[in-house]
């Protein structure tokens, strides 16, 4: 089965490697961060219903997940905040 939503990731993922140009590598950082962060926060809720439904080495793991995709993002929130310093000069 083939997806909207996988589709989308896919052609996403082709353009990664093509950026021209800093606003390009910006904009492709930026949503790399908040589709992270939109993982994160799912991420966070799984391991909410794996506590509550007693799988708690399972939901350890997840949220050990979760904090290395937050440590993860805050990484590329820096880059970002670089990048967009140094493209306006």
């Amino acid at each position: 089965m083939h997806d909207l939503n996988s589709h989308t990731h896919e052609h996403f993922h082709d353009h990664i490697t093509a950026f021209e140009s800093m606003d390009q590598a910006i904009a492709l950082i930026s949503y790399m961060y908040e589709h992270n962060k939109s993982h994160a926060e799912e991420l966070h809720e799984i391991c909410h219903k794996l506590e509550a439904s007693g799988k708690n080495e399972a939901a350890f793991m997840v949220d050990d997940a979760v904090d290395h995709f937050r440590e993860g993002n805050a990484l590329l929130e820096l880059a970002l905040k670089d990048l967009k310093t140094r493209n306006q000069e």
